[in-house]
């Protein structure tokens, strides 16, 4: 049996009977999540978007048959939206070389007269730029406030390797990020 009591099994159950109020809640209460985790590792809303509503379809399907074990849904649900991210990230890196894809203007915004939202903007860029690995070890620990444990058990690599993946995005991003003022 389960090592622990998943705090969404009764939530799963009920979207799994299609009971309304479970779904609303449900959706209300995972949907915020995984759009944000694929926004971070894709940098795009819309694709962000639509891998949280295929997460949602995979959902739906699953939840049914749901039984518990050793994992909890939630963290199903984190490698669903990581898998469908990184098939993504491959399709895009799959476009011919010969297409340059549209990049944002690195200048300033129009729009961004606040020093935060250019600070938000630089940071979000750096991120992006961090490799996969990396970039996905910060997203779930920082971002997704997972523990090292189960963050790395999402990854399927040691907490040390999650560790490690860590220690050399940060050292990226603060790199990338020196000419900011710190503290």
């Amino acid at each position: 049996m389960s090592g622990g009591h998943d705090p969404d099994e009764a939530l799963v159950s009920g979207v799994g009977r299609g009971d309304p109020a479970s779904v609303r809640a449900f959706v209300s209460a995972k949907l915020p999540r995984m759009a944000a985790l694929a926004f971070r590792m894709l940098g795009d809303a819309t694709e962000a978007q639509d891998v949280a509503q295929e997460v949602f379809v995979r959902v739906w399907r699953h939840a049914p048959t749901w039984r518990p074990g050793p994992a909890r849904f939630d963290t199903w649900m984190h490698r669903v939206a990581l898998n469908l991210c990184y098939d993504r990230l491959r399709k895009r890196r799959e476009i011919a070389v010969d297409v340059l894809p549209e990049r944002e203007d690195d200048g300033p915004r129009p729009d961004a007269g606040l020093m935060a939202a250019d600070t938000g903007a630089r940071v979000a860029a750096a991120l992006a730029a961090l490799p996969d690995r990396q970039r996905e070890a910060v997203v779930l620990a920082h971002y997704q406030e997972l523990g090292n444990i189960e963050a790395a058990a999402l990854m399927e690599v040691s907490v040390e390797a999650l560790e490690s993946l860590l220690s050399r995005a940060r050292r990226g991003l603060r790199a990338a990020l020196a000419d900011l003022k710190t503290q």
